[in-house]
């Protein structure tokens, strides 16, 4: 069965195998991570990682919209969103 998502336990047991850290270590150094990609974009700062693609964070305006189920006109609030592009490489071995 294929799975769909890699989970944060996942992440950690692959560097437990790969690189030898213990268990418990690799859980650390994948929240570390994760917490200082997060303080990051919260900051409003843009995250690069070479070979795989860059993290930032856009300003999206209010906007109107309609509500799908009613039908009614309403105001869509002005909100920050974080996107993700790709780098080339990357893009380009998905696309082949």
């Amino acid at each position: 069965m294929k799975r769909s998502n890699i989970t944060r336990k996942d992440l950690a047991k692959a560097i437990n195998e790969k690189l030898g850290f213990s268990q418990r270590s690799a859980e650390e150094i994948i929240d570390t991570v994760f917490s200082t990609m997060k303080n990051t974009l919260i900051a409003g700062e843009s995250i690069k990682l070479v070979h795989f693609g860059s993290l930032s964070v856009r300003k999206k305006s209010p906007r109107k919209g309609r509500n799908p189920r009613t039908g009614d006109a309403m105001e869509i609030s002005s909100r920050s969103m974080v996107t993700f592009r790709p780098s080339k490489g990357l893009r380009l071995k998905l696309n082949s």
